[in-house]
């Protein structure tokens, strides 16, 4: 609800959403890939952003990483910084599926609160939560970045599965066991559920 006071206002022009997907021929959607450190988020994310390309859809990988370099690149670790990390991350979601692409977000996102503001943003109808559920244990044996390693060392404060909690989602749209299916396998089940519930990408 906007302030009576506030000076800011929305503006709004003629182009409407459906007037997009009609350009896009597609439904916009946000892909929220969540999950510890080493699950498979960017493997993932940028895997499935192929293949839809491929098929001639427009669409976009928002990385926890990359965003950080520009859009929170004021932002720690701490739990404040991460919400706030988050919140900024879904709003450029929703006006990326404003504008008609689909989004894949790729972000540990640990706490439930956080993922929950996250689908209130985007709005749950275009909302899809994927845990990809992979271990600690199997996060550190993969180790890709070698951020573990430094976690168990004590060079990392706040670390996701190590001195910082993760939140296992309660009740997903989508859960992908990342330990046992492979990344190929994990974009197939994504699609499956896209096809499922998102007619204008059916083959």
């Amino acid at each position: 609800m906007e302030d009576a006071q506030s000076p800011v206002r929305r503006s709004h022009g003629t182009i409407t959403l459906q007037d997009r997907m009609r350009i896009h021929r597609q439904k916009p959607v946000t892909i929220w890939l969540t999950g510890l450190s080493g699950a498979g988020k960017s493997t993932i994310a940028f895997e499935l952003e192929r293949q839809l390309v491929a098929q001639g859809h427009a669409c976009y990988v928002l990385d926890g990483d990359n965003v950080r370099h520009g859009l929170g690149s004021d932002l720690g670790f701490d739990q404040r910084d991460r919400h706030e990390n988050i919140r900024r991350v879904a709003h450029v979601a929703q006006l990326m599926n404003d504008a008609g692409l689909i989004v894949v977000a790729a972000l540990i996102s640990p706490m439930h609160a956080d993922r929950a503001m996250a689908r209130d943003i985007i709005g749950a109808g275009s909302f899809v939560e994927t845990y990809l559920s992979a271990s600690v244990a199997t996060c550190a044996g993969r180790d890709p970045k070698g951020l573990y390693a430094k976690a168990l060392a004590g060079e990392i404060p706040a670390f996701t599965g190590i001195s910082a909690p993760y939140e296992t989602p309660l009740d997903p749209e989508l859960a992908i066991d990342t330990a046992t299916l492979t990344p190929s396998e994990s974009v197939a089940r994504i699609f499956g559920y896209l096809r499922e519930h998102f007619v204008a990408l059916a083959a």
